[in-house]
Order: C-alpha cells, then sequence, then structure tokens
C-alpha cells in the first residue's frame, strides 16, 4: 500500500521540525497496533494542560498532552474516530493542511482523524509540539 499522506513541508520560518518530530513519534508508538478506546481528560497533563489518550489493544497508553507556552501552542481540538475500524490493525500515521489534520489510518483509510490548533509562535523560542506521554501497562501481581 502506498503512503496516502505524503509528509507535509513547511517552511523553516514555520516550523523548526518540531511537527514532524511530533507525528514520528506518535506513529512509533500505535502503529500496529489497534485502538480500543480514547479517553478525554481536560486538565491531565503534568501542569494542568488537557490531554487525550489513545488506550491500544495491548494496553499501553499513548497521551497527546497540549502545549502553550507564551505565543506558541499545540491543542488537539477534535477528532472523528471510526468505530468500526476498532479492529484494523493501524498502518500508518500522516498529515495533511500544513500539520492541522492528522490521519492515523489502516488498510482501508482513516481510522481516526485529529483537528490539531498549533503555532511556533516567536519562531523559535517558546515550545510547542504535543508532549507524549507514553505509560506501560502494569503487569497482573
Amino acid at each position: 500500500m502506498s503512503d496516502p499522506y505524503p509528509p507535509e513541508t513547511l517552511h523553516e520560518d514555520d516550523d523548526n521540525g518540531t511537527m514532524p518530530a511530533n507525528v514520528e513519534s506518535l506513529a512509533q508508538h500505535v502503529i500496529g497496533r489497534k485502538i480500543v478506546s480514547v479517553e478525554m481528560n481536560p486538565e491531565g497533563g503534568k501542569w494542568g494542560e488537557p490531554q487525550t489518550t489513545l488506550v491500544l489493544d495491548n494496553g499501553k497508553r499513548v497521551s497527546l498532552v497540549d502545549t502553550d507556552d507564551c505565543c506558541a501552542f499545540t491543542s488537539l481540538s477534535e477528532f472523528w474516530m471510526d468505530p468500526s475500524a476498532v479492529d484494523h490493525v493501524i498502518l500508518g500515521v500522516g498529515t495533511t493542511d500544513g500539520y492541522t489534520t492528522w490521519h492515523i489510518y489502516a488498510d482501508f483509510g482513516d481510522i481516526m482523524r485529529l483537528k490539531v490548533g498549533w503555532s511556533a509562535g516567536n519562531p523559535f523560542y517558546y515550545g510547542y509540539g504535543f508532549d507524549i506521554v507514553v505509560t506501560e501497562p502494569q503487569p497482573n501481581p
């Protein structure tokens, strides 16, 4: 299967590689797995930032934590998930629209679509990009 979402290229004044690295990090954690649920926590981050957690079929939890640093930010504004797709293994993560739409896809198409707002602010003095926090499942005692 060819990549349905070829890598986007942003101008060097808009992004210093943070957004492609964020997508790659998410992909590393979810490819080959299935999403069994999504949890939204409006204050789940370390400093009370909104957090969206993908719960995978192996018990791993992959959280996208919004960031906000002065005039730079990254936030998940909404997501769509195909409930009939839970039995499909994730093959990749791609983006469109200047990294504002993220696609988590399987062989038939999108399993999940994320609407992402972001800005490097005053490039590149402040931090942006999701904080991606991965929690491994706890072994049974």
